[in-house]
């Protein structure tokens, strides 16, 4: 089956190699011209612009956008304009639900076919697969199958026939109409924070569990340590990420990815710890309030990247200021 593919970063570039090695066509797109070249030696069709790119695929055309989120509806109102009646367009990126639905309606008035397809993989996905959350027409949906089934990670060896469960065994999901893949993904994400806050702070208070062999200053700005005897041990990180792995209720592939680094560099000298985020957090957060549902595992999770960004910095002054003021408590320098 042909599929366009425009947008060859890190996400795009894997897919069209995965796409291929399953046989199928890829016509590719994207401004750095070299990313196109890249891929025409693998055996894609490359194409030079925009309408080069919808002139190589055959009708009813498929393409598939791995943009970002502030660029993908710009991109995509310009290539429907090239596009007929029964084509498709796909935004594989991290979209806000709320865009999907709309692109969706004007999409529908020129009788082309907007598919939300939310994509979890990351730089794993060419050998692992990525997971598939999918909105749009079912018509639309069903035609793709072969491009979606391909993508997907396919039913592990012991998995057994589920006709009720559909495809979702095989890494993919239709979820509903459009919007519904792109709602789902975003709430994935929202999890996937909450997770790896998890992670990181267990393995901070872990780090920090032979503190009571350390000297503390004895002033009035330091908090004593009670019980020193407690926290005599020098906990080995990587060995305890690696031990957890194997048979552990919180054992998954974002703590397989966890021990990856710490055995690589345990310190994380290579990080300076400004977390960012993309804005799935953000949206996950505003649907939960919109619909009432309590998220403080979320919302937490999300709040802390931003004062990873050193967002906090102004609070966390005047935080110092009203000390100073009410008690005349001196900052204690970094230490």
């Amino acid at each position: 089956m042909q599929i366009g593919m425009m947008g060859l970063g890190r996400m795009g570039a894997n897919m069209v190699r995965r796409l291929m090695t399953a046989g199928h066509e890829c016509v590719v797109y994207d401004i750095n011209p070299q990313s196109v070249a890249d891929l025409a030696k693998d055996g894609a069709v490359a194409t030079t612009s925009m309408k080069d790119f919808v002139g190589k695929l055959k009708k009813p055309r498929a393409a598939w956008l791995m943009l970002p989120a502030a660029i993908t509806g710009k991109v995509a109102n310009e290539l429907a304009e090239l596009m007929e009646a029964g084509d498709i367009v796909i935004d594989g990126g991290n979209s806000n639900y709320r865009d999907a639905v709309d692109q969706a309606v004007l999409f529908s008035r020129k009788g082309l076919n907007y598919l939300d397809v939310g994509t979890s993989g990351g730089v794993w996905g060419l050998e692992r697969g990525y997971c598939l959350m999918i909105g749009g027409p079912d018509e639309a949906v069903k035609h793709l199958d072969p491009i979606f089934a391909a993508l997907a990670p396919g039913a592990g060896k012991d998995a057994k026939p589920n006709k009720a469960a559909g495809t979702a065994p095989y890494g993919y999901l239709h979820c509903g109409p459009s919007g519904a893949g792109h709602f789902v993904k975003m709430v994935h994400n929202g999890i996937e924070y909450g997770l790896m806050a998890a992670y990181a702070e267990g393995m901070n208070i872990l780090k920090a569990a032979n503190a009571g062999k350390e000297k503390r200053a004895a002033d009035a700005e330091t908090t004593p340590l009670s019980e020193p005897q407690y926290y005599q041990f020098d906990i080995d990180l990587p060995k305890v990420t690696e031990v957890w792995r194997h048979g552990s209720v919180i054992g998954s592939w974002l703590l397989d990815l966890t021990a990856g680094a710490l055995k690589d560099d345990p310190e994380l000298s290579k990080f300076g710890g400004r977390v960012s985020d993309s804005g799935e957090g953000r949206w996950t957060l505003k649907a939960a309030i919109d619909t009432g549902v309590p998220a403080p595992v979320l919302s937490t999770a999300l709040f802390d990247r931003f004062s990873s960004r050193g967002e906090a910095e102004y609070a966390d002054k005047l935080l110092s200021a009203m000390r100073y003021a009410f008690g005349g408590h001196v900052e204690k320098p970094k230490s």
